[in-house]
């Protein structure tokens, strides 16, 4: 359970970027599947200006280095096609919260291969939004005992059989900021994901990401 302040808000504790792998990777390794799964499964959950895939590679370094595989998935590589994602224009919010990922695909290629009974063969990536066609990349096998890291936004308001989740958090403000001005047409996504989905206080693990050089958490 997270520390509260007297205010009613989660007590954040400032930490680097590396040390926050390193002591995300050895949560994992302590960390049994609760479905009888042979791998771990952790959503980086956050907007693309809070670079959850950064987070993603760092925990993917800090579990090798500890023997650990791990296979890093981007949600950006299951994007639907062009014809279905850009239906109602190119800067329609509402598309944007619940129709440009293809969820479908990923339990499918990502999360039925490692759940109890998988064979731990995953698809990578399945569509190339640059050229609108299929990616036709490998499966790649994960070992028993790998973890995988899924990143991207609104990744906790599709019951993933999740074993870690883990939500970068950006003030508004922050968000705004960060957010080139080509996509700022997405924020009100965001907001509707805060409102309907609370990730900030269901993930297991919060991480502060304002200032890209001086992260908080809370874990």
């Amino acid at each position: 359970m997270r520390e509260l302040t007297h205010h009613g808000r989660v007590r954040l504790e400032a930490i680097t970027w590396d040390r926050l792998g390193d002591r995300l990777a050895e949560r994992l390794l302590d960390l049994k599947p609760t479905d009888g799964s042979a791998w771990t499964r952790v959503a980086l959950d956050g907007a693309p200006a809070a670079r959850p895939g950064d987070l993603a590679e760092r925990l993917g370094e800090a579990l090798r280095v500890r023997g650990r595989p791990s296979l890093a998935v981007g949600t950006e590589g299951f994007l639907r096609p062009a014809s279905l994602r850009l239906e109602y224009g190119h800067r329609d919010a509402e598309s944007y919260y619940s129709g440009w990922y293809d969820t479908g695909a990923l339990w499918r290629e990502v999360f039925d291969p490692l759940g109890p009974g998988g064979d731990g063969r995953v698809l990578p990536d399945l569509w190339d939004p640059v050229t609108d066609r299929a990616t036709r990349s490998a499966y790649v096998r994960l070992p028993p005992g790998g973890v995988l890291l899924l990143h991207g936004p609104f990744l906790l308001r599709h019951w993933f059989p999740l074993d870690l989740s883990v939500h970068l958090v950006l003030t508004p403000g922050a968000l705004r900021r960060r957010t080139p001005e080509a996509e700022q047409w997405t924020l009100p996504a965001f907001e509707r994901y805060d409102e309907e989905t609370d990730p900030s206080g269901t993930a297991d693990v919060l991480v502060r990401a304002d200032d890209p050089r001086h992260p908080a958490w809370s874990g």
